[in-house]
């Protein structure tokens, strides 16, 4: 249930070295590392020979040399040598799978090489921006990629899951606007003379320190197929023009996410947290990232709940609430491109109870 012509973050850039790194992208078992010259490679994790992780093999010099018998593959995934032999069979190969280095993260495309545009990678240019701050890091979560997304869509659970850090009574209260096309998803929410919950009061008073009064709080959330999610977040003190435009009295921040599935119940979550003030302060960076991580651990003990709750509940009927719609629009387009990928009718699921049975049937 995910599409296989599109780019998957599968590393954090930092995570990709001459060591060699096992990771599971859409189930199909890969091995990365770099060449000599910094260029990431991508290969299939199994030998051609007897489908021996290559991941427990080793490098010599840009080639892969499998662990168990020596068979030997350049970054192209072409055999370059076998034991005991001259002669290489013309059959021994391994999938090299097309790859991007691109906003921090390395991508990788496991369907269609041919169609392998790098101008596709999901824009994430906040993570790499010199105008932006901040840092992240990767969760491994045992639940459905799609939990996930339904997750960063419908912000109002930060009233009741994220009531120390993020809550306001108003996230109920304030409908956002929806729109969508053919390949996103965009919710706007505006929440105009609040309280500051705890996680933004605390940015505003680094910027603003006389400041106590109420604010103007924004969620701009944006879904790019097929599993990418940035939020515009932040908060300003009320009358200094934010909801018009100028947010430069308040803080802003972009929540980064975008989520890999490895396998059924089984995804890799990145995300980052940046910043565009205090851009040298990397005590805030860190204070930053280590409070959205605890924000986020709370939603990975919720997530993977959930999961083991659809599977041992698998009649179970689930209905929309009007907070669902974000997801709802995400999980169509979702369904589309797989649709359109098998070759078949495009599937129009209008409740949860169709969610939920396409959950059960990935787990």
């Amino acid at each position: 249930m995910y599409p296989l012509n599109a780019w998957y973050a599968a590393a954090w850039d930092t995570e990709v070295g001459r060591t060699l790194l096992p990771r599971t992208i859409c189930e199909r078992p890969v091995v990365l590392y770099r060449t000599s010259e910094g260029t990431p490679v991508a290969l299939a994790d199994a030998c051609w020979h007897r489908l021996v992780p290559l991941s427990m093999g080793r490098l010599d010099g840009d080639n892969l040399v499998c662990g168990y018998h020596g068979v030997t593959y350049g970054p192209n995934g072409r055999c370059t040598r076998m034991p005991a032999q001259e002669t290489l069979n013309p059959s021994a190969a391994v999938t090299s799978y097309p790859v991007v280095e691109r906003h921090r993260y390395v991508w990788i495309w496991p369907g269609d090489p041919d169609r392998a545009d790098p101008a596709l990678v999901p824009d994430l240019h906040w993570n790499d921006d010199p105008a932006w701050a901040g840092d992240g890091e990767r969760i491994e979560l045992d639940c459905d990629y799609r939990l996930v997304l339904d997750n960063l869509m419908d912000l109002t659970h930060e009233q009741f899951l994220h009531a120390d850090s993020l809550a306001n009574d108003e996230l109920s209260d304030a409908e956002p606007d929806v729109a969508h096309d053919a390949d996103s998803v965009t919710l706007t929410r505006w929440m105009h003379g609040i309280e500051a919950p705890p996680f933004l009061a605390m940015q505003l008073r680094r910027k603003s320190p006389e400041y106590r009064g109420p604010v103007d709080r924004w969620q701009i959330i944006r879904f790019t197929a097929p599993s990418t999610v940035t939020i515009d977040v932040g908060v300003a003190p009320v009358g200094t023009g934010a909801p018009e435009g100028d947010r430069s009295a308040g803080v802003n921040g972009h929540v980064l996410n975008t989520i890999t599935p490895a396998g059924p119940g089984r995804c890799h979550y990145f995300w980052a947290f940046t910043r565009n003030y205090h851009l040298g302060d990397q005590g805030l960076t860190n204070l930053l990232r280590q409070n959205v991580s605890c924000v986020f651990g709370q939603d990975t003990d919720m997530l993977n709940a959930q999961q083991r709750a659809i599977e041992a509940n698998p009649d179970h009927e689930f209905y929309n609430l009007n907070i669902d719609i974000g997801g709802m629009w995400a999980r169509r387009i979702i369904d589309a491109k797989v649709a359109a990928e098998q070759g078949r009718e495009r599937t129009h699921p209008t409740t949860l109870a169709s969610v939920a049975a396409t959950t059960r049937r990935s787990a």
